[in-house]
């Protein structure tokens, strides 16, 4: 069962962040990414408030993503990466990125905080980022 609304065009753009996102990172990279997506819609908070489905989040401006900016978001998206981001649309979550709202990919180690959320921990390139409970009561 779905923990956001998203239809398959929803997916198709959802696969394509993912992709252009994290690619180099991997399935599970690109899976992290995909829980920060969902989280983004689900939590209504913070940066994110009235953030209430999947394109609201994808071309979030400012303080959105920026593979948008990038051409390489706009190829189509693969099976593979459709499969994946069902799955994260599904509410399957992976760790570090399961509670996350923010990743970013530093130059050397990943900060203690970043805007004052913590660190909940790095996968290959990206270091993800979590609100507490108290801020964003949804995504946990």
């Amino acid at each position: 069962m779905a923990v956001i609304k998203a239809n398959s065009e929803d997916v198709r753009v959802l696969a394509r962040l993912m992709r252009a996102e994290a690619e180099e990172d991997g399935e599970s990279g690109m899976l992290m990414v995909g829980n920060v997506g969902v989280n983004r819609i689900l939590g209504n908070c913070l940066d994110f408030k009235n953030i209430r489905n999947v394109n609201d989040m994808v071309y979030q401006s400012p303080g959105g993503f920026e593979a948008p900016q990038k051409g390489y978001f706009y190829q189509r998206a693969r099976d593979r990466d459709i499969r994946l981001a069902q799955r994260a649309v599904g509410g399957e979550r992976t760790w570090p990125a399961s509670n996350a709202l923010w990743f970013f990919r530093p130059v050397g180690a990943c900060p203690a905080e970043w805007y004052n959320q913590r660190n909940t921990g790095r996968y290959k390139a990206h270091c993800f980022f979590t609100p507490t409970a108290g801020d964003c009561p949804a995504v946990y």
